[in-house]
């Protein structure tokens, strides 16, 4: 029973690691990241810029940092 306890073991264990491929899980390659195609990540991006802008700039306006001549 116990003979080639550690041999069993080992086969056992390299049979669990590699998990069968089906047609399904093959990698594709992803055109659309988060749905959305280059033009309009690069137009979200670009919105995202000046939005930051903007309340950064309201920020320093309301501190006092910068004022406007």
């Amino acid at each position: 029973m116990l003979d080639d306890l550690r041999n069993s073991a080992k086969e056992s264990y390299i049979e669990e690691e590699i998990p069968p491929v089906s047609p399904l899980m093959e990698a594709k390659p992803r055109k659309n990241f988060l749905g959305m195609t280059a033009p309009q990540r690069f137009v979200i991006s670009l919105l995202l810029l000046f939005a930051v802008i903007v309340l950064g700039s309201f920020c320093l306006l309301i501190t006092g940092k910068i004022v406007i001549p």
